[in-house]
């Protein structure tokens, strides 16, 4: 037998105390259910209590209060205290009762009245972002992987939020998000009287081309920046043979300063570097051209503080290139400021960084390819732990089109080192497998300095690339001691297969990470300066990253 006590109760106050929001109690079986339902733009709301144990619950709505030829609309679970009917007809009444069963039999609660409304308007919602700093009126951005944006919505009193997608959760109105990828937020106000307002952000971003220039790369070192006499012009011939041997990128030093009078390029030394850069994209290679060490007018200059005549002469150095070369194709044709500026310091690094900045403002401004081209900026002193440590905060450009640059002569005792100093010794010989136990043993580099030293420096430049900002090495190469130093027979052999198997594995840690690498080559190094021929195919093989020469054992 159904058994029904439609008795209300439990008012809520004289503002909310009106039939559609008081709570309407039924009994039986040791249980007592307490119903309530009210009315909103967008549905009915039931909320109901429970004391006592059910074992089930339904839901029953009708037309009229009489529950006779009511229907079951839902069954919820037994722990569910509420219910919303979107399925409610607008303006029109309706009673709801929640029956519940128990381990006696089954009853149900009083019923409990509600109108969905008509007259509730949704509240136009107004999208806001901050994507750099500052607000604007917007309902998308492009956002740089790694860095952050505000969603702020308005109106910014009354009501309540909601959100879903790029990472947005709670109530809060504003949300910050740091998207990894391409993404879309969806912000939903609910006004007080109940209607609701959606509202989506559309967040772009841009996919990381973080090897912009294709392995593997070599640079045309000692040739168009030698401040010395003797160094042979580039040919035809040489330019082919690097393209024939297989690298893909050139790196080309350039010395515009000591080829000036007075701030302006000698117009036959820049005719010589735009046939340099013509034969080089002729044959397919992607191009680097930078303003390298020149005497250290800018990069040794101390950056103790901002000289506007030191940046005035950079700008028009550099405006004299961007307009040789404004219309050379901004994707294989890439502009680097300058080579290793001596900045050791955060304070050195800001005053680097300001040089830079106006550079890419400035180059930018040139237009025609420049203004979307490849721009290269160094990090102090191109170290890659002066760079992580004071210069993360790189300059910004608005093509997104910057790429850091480091160099890597990791441990300097052995790439570069000729002779023994008060702070440290040269060494010869590096790698698990090419270090000897019986003579020289003194020249092995010192424990750490091995594999693991190059896996851990080179991985810390991702820093960069998972930011969607590309890192270029643009200088790498182990070098073979000199006779001079006292290596003979077979040590001598050792070092000079070490130095192979360097070189080819740091090429290929470098491509791994998705890093792009200019090995250093100078004149008569691996090429003949004019011919073009090969002068040392194992150590052209490393750089390649092809091969390497195995250890000699046993010594």
């Amino acid at each position: 037998m159904r058994t029904l006590i439609p008795a209300l109760l439990l008012a809520f106050g004289a503002s909310a105390g009106t039939l559609a929001q008081a709570q309407s109690c039924g009994s039986g079986g040791g249980a007592t259910v307490c119903l309530s339902a009210s009315g909103s733009a967008n549905n009915n709301q039931l909320n109901w209590t429970v004391n006592g144990t059910v074992t089930r619950l339904e839901v029953y709505r009708d037309t009229d209060a009489d529950p006779a030829g009511r229907t079951r609309i839902a069954v919820p679970a037994t722990s569910a205290r509420t219910y919303a009917d979107a399925a409610a007809n607008t303006g029109t009444p309706y009673w709801y009762w929640v029956k519940f069963t128990t381990s006696a039999g089954s009853y149900n609660s009083g019923s409990a009245s509600a109108t969905r409304g008509t007259s509730c308007a949704p509240t136009a919602v107004s999208p806001w972002i901050s994507a750099n700093g500052s607000w604007t009126q917007t309902s998308s951005a492009t956002v740089t992987a790694g860095n952050s944006a505000i969603l702020g919505p308005q109106p910014i009193n009354g009501g309540s939020w909601s959100w879903s997608g790029c990472g947005t959760s709670g109530s809060a109105r504003e949300q910050l998000i740091t998207p990894a990828a391409s993404c879309t937020a969806t912000a939903t106000y609910t006004n007080a009287c109940g209607a609701k307002t959606t509202q989506a952000f559309v967040i772009t971003v841009p996919s990381a081309q973080t090897q912009v220039f294709p392995n593997p790369g070599i640079n045309l070192g000692n040739t168009l920046e030698a401040f010395w006499p003797g160094a042979a012009a580039p040919t035809k011939a040489l330019i082919d043979s690097i393209r024939d041997r297989g690298f893909k990128t050139l790196r080309i030093p350039v010395g515009w300063d000591i080829h000036s009078t007075n701030g302006t390029i000698d117009p036959a030394f820049m005719a010589q570097v735009k046939q340099t850069v013509d034969w080089a994209l002729a044959d397919g290679l992607y191009v680097i051209i930078n303003d390298h060490y020149d005497l250290g007018w800018f990069e040794r200059n101390g950056f103790n503080s901002y000289d506007s005549a030191i940046n005035a002469k950079l700008i028009n150095m550099w405006t004299q290139v961007a307009n040789t070369f404004k219309w050379y194709d901004s994707d294989k044709l890439a502009f680097a400021v300058a080579n290793e500026p001596d900045a050791p310091t955060q304070a050195k690094t800001n005053v680097l960084y300001q040089y830079q900045q106006n550079w890419i403002n400035a180059m930018r401004a040139n237009g025609g390819g420049n203004a979307v081209r490849w721009l290269v900026i160094q990090g102090p002193n191109t170290n890659i732990d002066n760079t992580l440590n004071f210069g993360k905060n790189l300059p910004t450009d608005p093509a997104n089109k910057r790429v850091v640059e480091v160099h890597f002569y990791d441990p300097f005792d052995y790439t570069l080192m000729d002779t023994d100093e008060s702070w440290g010794t040269w060494s010869a010989f590096w790698g698990y497998n090419y270090k000897v136990s019986n003579q020289f043993t003194n020249r092995n580099v010192k424990a750490g300095s091995d594999e693991s030293l190059i896996d851990t420096q080179l991985a810390k430049m991702k820093y960069f690339t998972d930011r969607g900002i590309p890192v270029l090495i643009g200088e790498y190469r182990a070098g073979v001691k000199p006779a001079s130093l006292g290596l003979t027979g077979s040590y001598k052999d050792q070092n000079y297969r070490s130095t192979t198997h360097w070189n080819k594995y740091v090429q290929n840690k470098i491509a791994s990470l998705g890093f792009s690498g200019t090995a250093w080559v100078i004149q008569h190094d691996l090429f003949h300066e004019t011919t073009g021929e090969v002068l040392d195919w194992y150590l052209l093989d490393s750089v390649l990253g092809n091969s390497e020469l195995a250890p000699i054992s046993g010594l």
